[in-house]
């Protein structure tokens, strides 16, 4: 009789353990990606009708709390932009996801996380150096924006990230970002430094999630793009990044693209990503 109901509580325990493990189960099929970095990255770009029409196989999650619609931090949505902020425009990501469920099979989903900081230094990103380029402005929008992201936006960027890998499995990182750090030849070596900590941080390999870095505008009249040679030189420092030239992106001000401009380098940062082994 003991053994009985010894036999009959081990089936209990293992089917629930079979029903928690489902519930939690990584789905191979969901495809993460963590993009970063400052204005551009952001989305400045006008939300136009064709750019709410959104694939739900498109996902994004939530990286604050808004109204208006209600959305919640950390849960996965349609990625109907904005994709950054509450208030943020259209972004490389949104066109990035886009084309990757375009180009991809239907069993196959998109999930990005987006945390950028408009005119942010890339060491705002580095977890050891961040509290140095946490008020590199004294204008309130920019101190309001680090203290949305709880003064540590890397931290948050991975704390979204640990969620995610619930769900999914993180397939790459997209950076932009570069306009602040003009003619600075170490910028490799910064953002070197941040990729290995997103790497360890989260148990990748960079054999399996790449680096794609993409150029600043190369407009003319561009206010940064001296920056272009030197982001062109980061494979140099990361054997696996990767970069996503702007030539012919269209742009809104001497800085940032416009919406045409944003769709394009999106889709070039997908259609890069296409051409990695393991697509």
């Amino acid at each position: 009789m003991k053994q009985q109901k010894l036999k009959a509580k081990l089936i209990l325990l293992t089917a629930s353990l079979l029903i928690t493990m489902n519930v939690f189960a990584q789905d191979p099929d969901f495809y993460i990606y963590l993009c970063f970095g400052q204005s551009n990255m952001e989305g400045q770009g006008k939300i136009e009708e064709q750019d709410k029409n959104v694939d739900s196989r498109f996902r994004v999650m939530q990286s604050f709390d808004c109204t208006n619609p209600d959305r919640t931090k950390g849960t996965w949505r349609t990625a109907v932009p904005p994709l950054c902020h509450c208030m943020s425009g259209l972004s490389p990501a949104d066109y990035f996801g886009r084309t990757m469920v375009e180009k991809l099979p239907g069993n196959i989903k998109i999930g990005v996380i987006n945390v950028a900081i408009g005119g942010c230094d890339i060491r705002l990103f580095d977890k050891d150096l961040y509290q140095d380029y946490n008020s590199a402005y004294a204008e309130d929008w920019f101190t309001n924006i680090i203290k949305a992201y709880e003064g540590n936006p890397y931290k948050h960027l991975i704390n979204l990230a640990k969620l995610a890998q619930k769900d999914g499995v993180i397939k790459g990182i997209l950076l932009h970002q570069g306009e602040t750090n003009t003619g600075d030849t170490q910028w490799p070596a910064y953002v070197k430094k941040v990729y290995n900590d997103m790497l360890n941080d989260l148990s990748l390999s960079a054999d399996s999630v790449p680096l794609l870095a993409g150029e600043v505008s190369s407009a003319k009249g561009n206010c940064c793009s001296a920056m272009n040679p030197i982001i062109n030189s980061l494979p140099n420092t990361i054997p696996s990044a990767h970069v996503i030239s702007s030539e012919g992106c269209t742009a809104q001000d001497n800085a940032h693209f416009d919406s045409e401009g944003y769709r394009e380098l999106g889709r070039r940062y997908a259609l890069k990503m296409l051409s990695l082994p393991g697509y």
